[in-house]
């Protein structure tokens, strides 16, 4: 019987790990520049980021808030700027994805 214990990344971890994959960088080699050990993990904080839950890389291991933005005790005004920041990255999203639709009716 084994006892895994799972290890945590720093929140600067997983930002700059999520800005590299927007980059266009291979998730390899984000691994082995930020000492990632697991591939499922780099896009885990992708998936998060790409899907505008921004509250999930701050959010201790094993805590799923699903009705708020943050753990117990967080302020309104910190669940709105949550909520603030995952609507920035999901027109940051979309703005990519109308770029990259241009081009393909341009070719």
């Amino acid at each position: 019987m084994s006892n895994k214990v799972g290890i945590k990344y720093p929140l600067e971890i997983k930002m700059k790990a999520i800005e590299m994959k927007q980059d266009g960088i291979p998730v390899k080699t984000i691994q082995e520049a930020l000492n990632i050990k697991s591939e499922s993990q780099v896009y885990a904080w992708w998936y998060w980021y790409r899907d505008g839950d921004l509250h999930r890389p701050e959010q201790p291991a094993g805590k799923q808030y699903t009705f708020g933005y943050g753990p117990e005790g967080t302020t309104k005004e910190e669940v709105l700027l949550n909520q603030n920041r995952s609507l920035k990255a999901h027109n940051e999203i979309l703005k990519k994805y109308i770029q990259l639709e241009r081009r393909w009716y341009l070719k």
